[in-house]
């Protein structure tokens, strides 16, 4: 009995009215299904699960309402028959971890079973081992049951990889005063004995409304962009135009792309690095982009950086009038510390006893704050001193910081994802801002650690201590002299640092900063020879890392630069507590976050970021969640309006454009682009049709340059020879038609799958089967079950009953070996002109896997490797979360005679292990001068699995490749 309804949609709700007869045998034990490796910790989950209810893991018994296995991330259903002690009023109860719901019938049927008591719905719930009364839900009404008959029930509990897993029904009579005690034994029965059954003999599984409730998902927006229709997927039903029609409106050309590396030696799994991408026009969705809040690798950004930062450098933040010397500020303070951000290096002999105010500009809404008192000359020499505090502003003035402004602002700012500010250099047209600069006297400077040289040949500064630690948000820091001169050092620095006055303990956040950033003071970093300068950094700009937010590494490598870094910048707890008279002219430390530094009006400004672009056609193995390249719709439709143009002049307009459906790019630069065009067309006086044909565009003076370009493998050339390359009268590139590059709409494909004792899978592999062939009407497929002594149950019988246009079953002795069960399957096709298609057991299938696997594959030019979506644990194709599986080739279709021309499977070499063969099957792929086409297919999946008991999961994987399961 196969699974019905199929993958992707919960089993119709087929009750169990007709109970198996019952014998006193079956009296003190119940039935239990486990379904292992499955996550979450509610019920609904294991409804959701793709073999609940008819296909469990494990089949067996117990003889008690409480069952503890001690493992993870699986679900129990358990059913039987209650034999209640007398006659009168019971009560139950459920006891869990984690979720679990209790169902009685009010007699033998399943068909009646009503919920009665359940723990929990959402997998957070959980009690301790006999917690009868936590909850409300646990305990039942009274039911009147009878001592004459029996009761059919049935216990559901789903258990996530936290926590005692346990559950446990208990009940008593009605009366006060009485516990709840575990039913045991005594008092249970066998629904049936299913000892002698196999796993796929599943009629006699009663199915009541315990196993259905809740699989049906509520009506709502899919999670999954992928999930939303598309033309594409249903396309392969709208009748074709015929080829033969099509042959002459364009002129045929040589096909021979230069990225073939026919006959060129290849290391061991060097492939991979063969392999391209095609471009897609419309987007098909198959951006995973409902898990990028995991994994952001489509960005092409630091994770470290991002979970820090975020993507503020893509945005400018808008000023309000009068704040127009801050951007610079702005930018360096947002992303790094950097040499650029000071003042051009000054000569040597070069000195100055005080501070010089340059010109100040216009008075503006704040009127800047008033300078600080001059040092004296034995402050100079003596120990660093903190500068006075500027003035009090008046209560009138707006709340902002004033930060610094080392330079003018350049004249056209630079986009903030640059991450460089441009050099200073004086703005023309408005006078500088108002600057106190303080020069370094000559001497041996010591320069701390945290101060890089000044020199442009110099790494760049170091950020702030932990400035990437922490993923919390960043408390504020107070920059200020600190308790001792820092040890001598053997470095100097050469450039000169410009001081700011400190501003005071009420002053605001800028406008114009990042958000949510708090407020630091001045620093004053100084050595015995040098006078103090303060910060360059703005003052809404600077986070302070060990400010009790840090975790407990970082605090401990904080607290041990403290020692020789207390000039940083970033001083610890310990630096705190040694705080001078400088820390109260600053003011009180204030709270790591200050509500003064939101502003709700601060608005931004930002271009449109298409970060396709920085995307490329290679096979790009380090990001799973990123689609298909997307092809620019400009390029798309020129294509197709050189097509129609030419398909008028020859057909005289019968046919009408309705829609572009699917573009598909293989770029060449060298020589041009293949493209596979699939337009819906309207005929003249008939209905919709659909066109599905490779065009090539080649360049303008592109040459083969191989003279067995266009020959076949063994020397033939069945079409006469191409004329010489068309051209446009601009000198742009024109269509072709490409030599041996058509693609079989009634090939026939054949799937080959080699099993080993997986009842449920083959069960639900053969239903997906039996779904395609009734949905989509093609008979020109055929499966092909390479049986190594399954013991589970009888394939060969499951495949008679399959509802298939045809099959084959192959019988093998020994362990099992996927290349070698593979192999054996291809021997079986007889029709070396048929496609072969290398398949897995746990797959889902889309409705138009046969049509992608027919246009992608041409005989003597082109195989087909999809990449399959990886489900996660708990996930469902209603409810998909997982990755591409960019790394595997296993799933791989090629014509039968290239099959046998590449030398076919590896058996010598992968007889008792698989994981690599398919890297290994791709290197000569590619040697005998194939193309491999690399597609992610909308709404195809590998089901979620572990290899526990699987066939040789003892013995392992020992490829060099690793072991994938594809």
């Amino acid at each position: 009995m196969l699974l019905p309804g199929g993958p992707g949609r919960p089993p119709p709700l087929n009750l169990t009215h007709q109970v198996p007869p019952w014998q006193e045998e079956y009296k003190g034990r119940v039935n239990l299904h486990v379904f292992e490796d499955w996550c979450g910790g509610a019920v609904g989950h294991l409804r959701r699960n793709l073999h609940f209810p008819l296909f469990p893991h494990t089949r067996t018994t117990v003889k008690k309402l409480a069952v503890s296995p001690k493992w993870k991330n699986y679900g129990l259903r358990m059913f039987g028959f209650i034999h209640p002690v007398k006659d009168g009023d019971v009560q139950f109860s459920v006891a869990s971890d984690d979720n679990s719901e209790f169902w009685l019938s009010p007699n033998e049927s399943p068909a009646g079973a009503q919920l009665v008591a359940f723990v929990g719905k959402t997998g957070s719930e959980w009690t301790a081992p006999g917690e009868f009364t936590k909850f409300s839900s646990q305990v039942s009404k009274p039911k009147r049951l009878m001592a004459s008959r029996r009761y059919y029930f049935e216990l559901l509990h789903k258990q996530d990889d936290r926590g005692s897993d346990h559950v446990e029904v208990g009940w008593r009579a009605f009366l006060p005063g009485l516990k709840f005690e575990v039913i045991g034994s005594a008092h249970v029965s066998l629904y049936t004995d299913e000892s002698a059954l196999k796993m796929d003999q599943v009629a006699h599984v009663p199915q009541s409304p315990a196993s259905h409730v809740g699989g049906r998902l509520p009506q709502e927006e899919p999670r999954a962009d992928m999930l939303r229709p598309d033309p594409r997927d249903t396309f392969f039903l709208t009748p074709r135009v015929q080829p033969s029609s099509l042959e002459n409106v364009l002129e045929p050309c040589a096909y021979a792309p230069t990225y073939v590396v026919k006959d060129f030696p290849i290391a061991r799994y060097q492939g991979l690095q063969f392999v391209y991408l095609s471009f897609v026009y419309p987007n098909d969705h198959t951006r995973l982009t409902h898990m990028e809040t995991e994994n952001k690798c489509f960005y092409r950004e630091s994770p470290l950086y991002l979970e820090r930062f975020g993507f503020y450098k893509y945005m400018k933040m808008d000023k309000e009038e009068g704040e127009e010397d801050e951007e610079q500020v702005q930018r360096r303070a947002f992303l790094f510390l950097n040499p650029d951000d000071f003042l051009d290096e000054e000569g040597e002999g070069e000195m100055l006893d005080g501070l010089e105010p340059t010109q100040a500009p216009p008075a503006q809404s704040s009127p800047p704050p008033g300078p600080p008192a001059a040092p004296t000359e034995a402050a100079a020499a003596a120990a660093p001193s903190p500068p006075a505090p500027p003035r009090q502003a008046p209560p009138q003035t707006p709340r902002r910081s004033r930060a610094l402004s080392w330079a003018a602002r350049a004249s056209r700012p630079r986009p903030l994802f640059l991450g460089r500010a441009p050099p200073p250099r004086p703005s023309a047209g408005r006078p500088p801002a108002k600057v106190y600069v303080t020069r370094v006297r000559p001497g041996p400077r010591v320069s701390p650690r945290a101060l890089a040289p000044l020199s442009p040949r110099s790494p760049p500064w170091p950020p702030f201590p932990g400035l990437f630690l922490r993923p919390r948000p960043p408390s504020r820091v107070q920059l200020r002299p600190p308790p001792r001169p820092p040890q001598a050092r053997g470095r100097s620095a050469r450039g000169s640092r410009a001081a700011a006055p400190r501003p005071q303990a009420g002053a605001q956040a800028t406008r114009g900063s990042a958000p949510g950033l708090a407020t630091p003071t001045a620093d004053s970093n100084s050595s015995s020879e040098i006078r103090a300068v303060t910060s360059f950094l703005s003052w809404s700009q600077v986070s302070r890392p060990g400010d009790g937010a840090a975790e407990d590494g970082a605090e401990a490598e904080e607290e041990d630069d403290d020692d020789d870094d207390d000039d940083d910048g970033a001083p610890a707890d310990a630096a705190d507590a040694a705080a001078d008279d400088s820390q109260a002219a600053a003011g009180p430390t204030r709270g790591r976050w200050r509500e003064d530094a939101i502003d709700w009006q601060r608005t931004f400004s930002v271009g449109a970021v298409d970060f396709e672009l920085l995307r490329s056609d290679w096979n790009d193995l380090r990001c799973n969640v990123s689609g298909n390249l997307q092809l620019p719709e400009a390029e798309a439709v020129d294509v197709v309006a050189q097509y129609m143009e030419r398909l008028h002049a020859r057909r005289g307009g019968r046919y009408a454009l309705l829609r572009i459906v699917n573009v598909e790019k293989r770029r060449d630069s060298a020589r041009g682009s293949r493209f596979l065009l699939e337009l819906e067309l309207q005929e003249r006086g008939g209905g919709r049709l659909r066109l599905s044909e490779y065009v090539f565009l080649r360049l303008p003076g592109a040459r083969v340059g191989d003279e067995d370009a266009d020959a076949d493998a063994d020397g033939r050339s069945p079409e006469p020879a191409p004329a010489a390359a068309p051209t446009r009268p601009d000198g742009r590139p024109e269509l072709c038609r490409p030599l041996r590059l058509a693609w079989r709409q009634d090939v026939t494909v054949h799937f080959i799958v080699p099993v080993k004792n997986q009842a449920r899978w083959v069960a639900q592999f053969l239903a997906d089967m039996a779904a395609l062939h009734a949905h989509t009407g093609d008979a020109h497929f055929s499966v092909i079950l390479v049986d190594f002594e399954s013991d589970d149950m009888d394939v060969e019988q499951a495949l008679r009953a399959a509802r298939l246009p045809r099959y084959q079953y192959l019988r093998r002795t020994g362990n099992f070996e996927r290349s070698a069960g593979l192999q054996a399957g291809v021997d079986a096709v007889q029709d070396p002109s048929s496609i072969v298609f290398l398949c897995d057991l746990h797959i889902h299938f889309p409705h138009n896997i046969l049509d992608a696997i027919r246009k992608h594959c041409v005989e003597g030019r082109l195989a087909f490797a999809p990449v399959v979506m990886r489900l996660a644990c708990g996930s469902s194709p209603r409810d998909p979360h997982g990755y591409w599986e960019v790394n595997g080739f296993g799933l791989f279709g090629i014509y039968k005679s290239d099959f046998d021309r590449v030398g076919g499977m590896n058996t010598d070499e992968f007889r008792e292990q698989w994981g690599g063969e398919d890297w290994e099957l791709l290197d000569r792929v590619l040697q005998a001068g194939l193309e491999v086409e690399r597609l992610r297919l909308r709404n195809f999946y590998h089901h979620y699995h572990s290899r526990r008991g699987m066939w040789g999961a003892q013995r392992g994987a020992r490829s060099g490749a690793g072991s994938r399961d594809p």
